[in-house]
């Protein structure tokens, strides 16, 4: 019987890996539904080729332009109400959330709540709510990380007893400036950062490679994913892009999970659990003449792995803030109005300065994410007028 699909985020860069894998084992998956924010072809050519019989488009105006378009082809609906009713769905089997920001948050409960099975790559919901998303997984293997670094570790912990874990570790390529020195990073464009030297995301994510934003977000994602503290969850750099998790036990031993670096790789084994694929979904790497090698990262050089980690310790509203406050600096530097080394300082400036009540519910989570949005957004206003002045004096 075929795993039938609502697979959110379809056009982004795991949601088309995730497609792929559907794509090649049409007799074991079935892209039931499909939904993204605003892209009406992109997502009407996959309602097609999958023949899925709903489509979601958060975004109003896209989704009445679709359905126009449509015909009676398939359904379209709109709004986030709408996805989390169609993850709630008898004929849904299996909920991948791959979309990015928060807007797909209560489809991922309530799916959870309705013992689906869900794979995830959405780092914003599980850091700012995990707290309450967490403690809805009914079983071993319901919630499937996607993220090659999350993936990779679940696949090691997999049949091993949670209390034999010392320690994880996420590993790092470094990003395209790991041998810059710190004057150079100043100098870093919006068109540097976004060259990663191994993976292909969108610009976002590529910018938080860069600072290595992303890795401490990864971080306090995996506490919550693995219920680990922080002290047993850190980061490593590895340029050579083969080993992607590492797990330490009490008794010394390390296990690795290695392989290309592909998303098809951990998309197919989320999908597939607790099977595997029957064969590679890419081609296996020679293992001849690879060598590894591991660095601490320099958090001097790249505070942002610092600032996420102080934020995994300090709790409460820190994560959210962080993860708010990260969207808006980030979006600042693509647009030029700051530059690569304000990222960070923003960002922990945003947490410093927030005086507010931690969060009470997911609700409360995401208003404080909303915020630390918000109030980076007008630091960046600001740091660009003091800079625009500065160059006219």
């Amino acid at each position: 019987m075929r795993a039938r699909l609502f697979v959110i985020g379809c056009t982004g860069s795991v949601g088309s890996s995730v497609l792929s894998v559907c794509r090649a084992y049409p007799d074991r998956f079935e892209v039931r539904a499909v939904a993204a924010r605003s892209s009406v072809e992109k997502i009407e050519q996959i309602a097609d080729e999958f023949k899925s019989s709903t489509v979601v488009l958060t975004n109003a105006s896209a989704a009445a332009d679709l359905a126009v378009r449509a015909g009676d082809r398939f359904s379209v609906l709109s709004g986030i109400s709408a996805m989390e009713e169609t993850a709630a769905r008898s004929d849904i089997d299996h909920v991948v959330v791959a979309s990015s920001g928060t807007e797909a948050v209560h489809a991922l409960l309530r799916a959870l709540r309705e013992d689906k099975d869900v794979s995830l790559a959405n780092k914003e919901s599980i850091v700012a709510g995990g707290r309450w998303i967490i403690p809805h997984i009914r079983r071993e293997g319901q919630l499937r990380p996607l993220d090659s670094e999350h993936n990779a570790v679940w696949q090691c912990l997999q049949g091993r007893d949670p209390s034999t874990v010392k320690k994880i570790y996420l590993t790092a390529s470094g990003g395209p400036f790991r041998t810059f020195p710190a004057e150079e990073l100043q100098n870093v464009t919006p068109e540097m950062a976004v060259a990663h030297p191994v993976w292909d995301m969108g610009a976002k994510i590529s910018v938080d490679s860069a600072t290595l934003m992303n890795k401490g977000i990864e971080i306090l994602e995996a506490m919550s994913l693995f219920r680990l503290s922080p002290e047993r969850v850190d980061a490593v750099v590895c340029p050579e892009p083969f080993i992607h998790g590492i797990v330490e036990f009490t008794d010394g031993t390390f296990i690795m999970a290695a392989s290309a670096p592909d998303m098809k790789l951990p998309c197919a084994s989320a999908l597939f659990y607790p099977n595997r694929s029957p064969e590679p979904v890419f081609p296996s790497p020679v293992l001849e003449g690879k060598t590894l090698f591991f660095e601490k990262p320099d958090e001097e050089r790249f505070p942002a792995l610092r600032v996420a980690k102080e934020a995994a310790l300090r709790g409460g509203a820190a994560p959210a803030l962080l993860v708010g406050a990260d969207e808006a600096a980030v979006d600042s530097f693509l647009s030029g109005q700051i530059g690569f080394t304000d990222i960070p300082r923003i960002v922990e400036t945003v947490i410093e300065q927030y005086r507010g009540p931690g969060p009470g519910s997911i609700n409360d989570a995401l208003s404080i994410l909303a915020e630390g949005k918000r109030a980076a957004a007008e630091m960046c206003r600001n740091t660009n007028k003091t800079l625009t002045l500065r160059r006219k004096i």
